[in-house]
């Protein structure tokens, strides 16, 4: 049995941020992630995807800021459980849980926080008739390593952050980028929609709005679409190496959702008070959780977490008097 003061579920940026303002406060953690690799989606799904958003940081690789917050928890020494789903909860007469994971592994702690992101997740799918034949022959539809895509023809599908941000991307690394968009208008950053319109304006990127990619074909590996233009239905056959169709995660729960949370849209509710949920010692920081004015960004979940460890402390320790410490004036003391 593991024992520590908060189990975190879910190792991505806010739960290893987390790690930081609990261990300022004295706080053990200890974290539990279904991915082999802690940095959550940063690390697993797009590790040399840039990231703008970071205060201090004008541009940030999704996996450096992993390996720069990893340094910053490491005086705090937490522990992991990785590539192992948290499957049960028990609370106990003493107001603790125990959490069980997949593969039988049990963790007991006075505060959960949850900061699994997205959940379990998979990714939304185009409805292509043969598109699970061309899966990891030519389709992709996470960019992990984007030396992947060096010199090649890349046909990207899809008009939110990430189809921006890779298209953006991948202008400096492809040799031919493609962006196929159903709509005129994008969901995405105004920043980054002006960044693409520019690049195709100078020819680096063909930018393909009002259409659809409705058919993959190869022999063996993929090596053309077929892109359809909504208003005319003209078709036109674009040879490609690669075809990205980046349509955002379909986000579940699972397990989790059976933990008698009160849960809307697939997020768990929470008091912004200090981010606790309807359980008592229960909290949801970062992606997994929904409120009034909530943003589902890094730097939001930061703040969260930097509230809820706050919130903890009083929970573990009723009878301690916390006072609220500056580190410009006291620095990070770690654990021995």
């Amino acid at each position: 049995m593991i024992e520590t003061d908060i189990a975190i579920v879910g190792a991505g940026p806010v739960g290893l941020f987390t790690v930081f303002e609990a261990g300022l406060l004295k706080l053990r953690c200890h974290l539990i992630d279904a991915l082999p690799i802690p940095g959550g989606q940063c690390a697993e799904i797009y590790p040399k995807k840039p990231i703008y958003d970071i205060p201090g940081y004008p541009t940030i690789l999704a996996g450096e800021l992993v390996d720069n917050l990893m340094a910053q928890i490491e005086p705090f020494k937490p522990t992991f459980t990785l590539g192992e789903r948290v499957e049960g909860l028990e609370k106990q007469e003493d107001g603790s849980f125990i959490l069980t994971t997949s593969d039988g592994t049990k963790i007991k702690a006075p505060v959960i926080a949850i900061a699994a992101g997205l959940g379990c997740f998979e990714p939304r799918k185009p409805p292509l008739e043969n598109l699970a034949q061309f899966e990891k022959k030519g389709v992709d539809y996470i960019i992990k390593d984007p030396e992947k895509f060096r010199d090649k023809k890349v046909v990207i599908a899809g008009g939110g952050d990430s189809a921006l941000d890779w298209s953006i991307f991948l202008a400096d690394v492809s040799s031919e980028v493609t962006l196929v968009h159903r709509r005129s208008s994008f969901r995405g950053a105004l920043d980054s929609v002006e960044k693409v319109m520019d690049l195709a304006k100078a020819g680096k990127i063909n930018l393909v709005t009002e259409a659809e990619v409705t058919a993959l074909s190869g022999n063996g590996k993929l090596n053309a679409v077929e892109i359809t233009h909504k208003k005319e239905g003209k078709k036109k056959t674009v040879e490609v190496d690669n075809f990205i169709p980046l349509f955002g995660l379909s986000p579940k729960l699972g397990p989790i959702a059976e933990w008698g949370l009160n849960i809307t849209k697939n997020a768990i509710e929470v008091d912004t008070l200090d981010y606790s949920t309807n359980v008592e010692g229960i909290y949801a920081i970062g992606d997994i959780n929904t409120y009034e004015g909530k943003l589902k960004l890094i730097l939001c979940g930061f703040h969260e977490g930097t509230l809820m460890v706050q919130s903890a402390f009083k929970r573990i320790y009723p009878d301690k008097k916390l006072s609220f410490k500056y580190t410009t004036v006291n620095g990070v003391q770690g654990f021995e």
